[in-house]
């Protein structure tokens, strides 16, 4: 059997960039059934809701949407269960440490195939206020109109060149 390798997103949370500032970033792995990952195969995942919390010392991804295999018998899954999160034990003790901070949520923003093995990347973020997702959008427009002020510089000084050789 092939081995796959490289990243094959299968999932991505666009939201939680929007509403939260990402102050650390977290690779983890998830305990799956089996039902679980053929679905994900196909491709068919939703992180719009999800959330990750801390119980008894583990962490959990709660409220992912994974559809119900379709080939699945009686022993498929229920597709918003709660799927616990394969980190190492410090990572888990800073993670506890930050959340009890307040104000900080653990939010996933990605699910994806690494290596053959399906991988979350959790952040460690923080809520915006209204104000700072204007400035964001803000600082994106800005940023949009400096760099198609530098492409119009930039093709004026080609169409300059090519008509100076002429």
């Amino acid at each position: 059997m092939v081995k796959e390798v490289g990243r094959k997103v299968i999932a991505s949370n666009r939201r939680a960039r929007h509403d939260y500032s990402i102050l650390d970033t977290y690779e983890a792995g998830i305990a799956l059934a089996g039902t679980e990952v053929k679905s994900l195969r196909a491709g068919k995942a939703s992180l719009s809701e999800a959330f990750a919390t801390v119980y008894e010392g583990e962490v959990y991804l709660r409220n992912v949407h994974i559809p119900e295999y379709a080939q699945g018998t009686w022993t498929n899954h229920a597709p918003r269960r709660s799927r616990k999160l394969l980190l190492h034990r410090r990572e888990i003790a800073k993670l506890i440490g930050k959340t009890k901070e307040g104000g900080v949520s653990l939010v996933p923003l990605s699910l994806y195939f690494k290596d053959g093995k399906v991988k979350v990347e959790l952040a460690l973020a923080r809520g915006k206020k209204a104000h700072d997702k204007r400035q964001d959008i803000a600082k994106r427009d800005a940023q949009r109109e400096i760099s198609k002020a530098m492409g119009r510089a930039i093709k004026g000084k080609h169409k300059q060149q090519r008509a100076g050789r002429r």
